[in-house]
């Protein structure tokens, strides 16, 4: 993982509006950003010392808007951080590595970076992340959730009533068939695609990691496996397009 999209969430009563508005790349020791065509829709302001949309701008150093997002090591609960998202403490990898699991995410703005899914040695759909809408769930949900165990299997199903994302997925356990979260929605276009055109028997949705002492955002990493459909291009369509002339068009590997 080198590369990442930034998304961006217009504030309230818009919650459809998310879309993706920039890539970061780090490549050759390179950190490298661009606006993408999402950052042309109405809303959206460029962000502090990046306001050229159509300039690609580069540093030897992580830029201050995303290494912000970044829990500093000298935090007590730095370890517990790379714990939650399953990496090894003691060979802690690249941030932009980091951002890509645990989102970027802070409470003070709409910003997220997230990675753009590619096929596995195998040719086959592997993705991990964090379920999404826990804080909005009943304390059923909730109280399930602490009891929920690695590689307990769980079950997507795509919301069609949903009043909010007409594009949302839940995520059901497979027993009681109970809400406990969502798919996060950079990645609910291209779900709904795998859904579609996989065979079910071949899509299967896994409990990775639950952080019992982490932030509810945090608090269960999934693992997904499905099929690599043929002429499946996810991170493709008009709003992840660079703006600048020479900006990679595809998800870097």
């Amino acid at each position: 993982m080198n590369s990442l999209f930034v998304a961006w969430r217009p504030p309230m009563p818009d919650p459809t509006g998310w879309r993706p508005v920039g890539q970061l790349v780090h490549d050759g020791g390179l950190y490298r950003f661009w606006y993408t065509r999402g950052a042309r829709k109405p809303g959206f302001c460029p962000f502090p010392q990046m306001e050229d949309l159509n300039k690609v701008y580069e540093s030897d150093e992580l830029f201050p808007l995303f290494a912000n997002r970044l829990l500093p090591q000298s935090r007590p609960e730095y370890e517990a951080y790379l714990r939650w998202s399953g990496f090894d403490i003691h060979n802690p990898p690249d941030p932009i590595v980091v951002l890509g699991v645990t989102e970027g995410i802070r409470q003070t703005d709409a910003v997220e970076v997230f990675p753009c899914p590619v096929p596995d040695a195998e040719g086959c759909y592997r993705n991990k992340f964090f379920l999404h809408g826990i804080q909005w769930l009943p304390d059923a949900a909730i109280k399930r959730i602490e009891r929920l165990k690695p590689d307990e299997q769980l079950k997507l199903m795509l919301d069609l009533q949903n009043d909010f994302d007409p594009n949302a997925v839940a995520v059901r356990t497979e027993t009681e068939r109970m809400l406990i979260g969502y798919v996060p929605r950079y990645l609910a276009h291209d779900v709904w695609q795998l859904i579609q055109k996989c065979d079910l028997d071949f899509i299967r949705l896994h409990v990775d990691r639950v952080n019992e002492d982490a932030p509810l955002q945090n608090r269960v990493l999934c693992r997904m496996h499905a099929c690599w459909p043929e002429g499946f291009r996810p991170c493709s369509g008009e709003d992840f397009t660079p703006i600048p002339a020479g900006a990679p068009a595809h998800c870097m590997v």
